[in-house]
Formats: C-alpha cells, structure tokens, sequence
C-alpha cells in the first residue's frame, strides 16, 4: 500500500462525507476510524476533512490542481472497496 503515501503527489484536499448514525454509512464511518491515522500520519500536510450530515449519502471526494474534483458514492462499498475507490482517485490525478 505504498500509494498511501503518496496521495499528497496528486491531491490537494480529500473529504468525506458521512451519516453518523445510518446503517448506510457503517463501512465509511468504520473506514475512517481504521484508516484516517494511518493516512494522516503518511500525509501530514493533506488536508483530510471528515464531515459527517444526517441523513447524506456516503461520498469520497478528491480535489486536484486548478480546482479539478471527483467524486465517488460509497453506499454499498466495505472498507476494501473503499480503499480501492481512494486508490484509484490518488492515481487518477484528476482526469477524466
């Protein structure tokens, strides 16, 4: 899991979004709590911001040079796919 690493390389801030209380949040919310350490820790200077709404959907948003975003709904996805989905947006830097 080198990549981890690396997400500053290409991103300029990543949020996530999340219910605090829905079952459809229950992967994202145990995502951050088993990954957000770890991610920090390896990219100090990344703004990672949490922000948690009732009742809103799941979300993994990136933001890219010149304002670039992208943006991945995480309903459905275990902690796996949601790290895969944070893998392919650091790799993606911004296109498509």
């Amino acid at each position: 899991m080198a990549w981890r690493g690396q997400l500053s390389r290409n991103l300029k801030e990543l949020r996530i979004l999340f219910s605090p209380k829905s079952p459809s949040s229950s992967s994202t919310r145990a995502f951050i709590e088993n990954n957000y350490k770890d991610l920090k820790t390896k990219n100090p200077k990344l703004p990672i911001l949490i922000r948690e709404a009732t009742g809103i959907e799941p979300q993994l948003w990136a933001r890219y040079d010149m304002g670039v975003e992208r943006g991945i709904h995480l309903e459905g996805l275990n902690e796996e796919q949601i790290s895969k989905a944070l893998e392919d947006l650091a790799k993606g830097g911004g296109s498509s």
